[in-house]
């Protein structure tokens, strides 16, 4: 399945034919999940934060379960400090899907649960980054900015 190339720095991943589908390692979740255009965007991302901005892979959740309002959503990545609060989320889209006001109402309401100081929107070709009390960035803040 070739994948669409991402403004996101290139890295090597481990994929495979499983069962009649295309899988990736996602190296935190230590299993081989479906390899979707969405999942293409937050492997390339997570690789992006834990090798180039210096994110702890220890410290990153994929997929995250929180709930909002009784029901049960799944924020595509959070990273925690080391006292366990959330400092940045990310919501990942597909790069054919457009990030819209939609996505951004998505993850302020999910980061009313979470309340992370960063927020960060990417399809893997266009990158919005919101920081609490400096705006919109040009760019991600490496771990050790926030």
């Amino acid at each position: 399945m070739p994948m669409q190339r991402l403004n996101l720095p290139a890295a090597a991943f481990d994929i495979r034919q499983v069962e009649g589908k295309c899988k990736i390692l996602d190296p935190l979740r230590r299993k081989y999940v479906r390899l979707t255009p969405e999942e293409w965007v937050r492997q390339h991302l997570v690789q992006y934060l834990i090798s180039d901005l210096g994110y702890p892979r220890g410290l990153i959740a994929i997929e995250k379960s929180i709930d909002l309002h009784g029901k049960r959503f799944r924020a595509d990545v959070i990273v925690h400090d080391r006292a366990g609060r959330a400092v940045l989320m990310a919501e990942c889209k597909e790069p054919e899907v457009s990030i819209s006001q939609e996505t951004f109402d998505q993850i302020a309401a999910y980061n009313r649960v979470v309340q992370a100081r960063c927020l960060l929107v990417t399809n893997g070709l266009v990158h919005y980054c919101y920081v609490a009390d400096r705006g919109f960035l040009d760019q991600v803040p490496r771990y050790d900015e926030l």
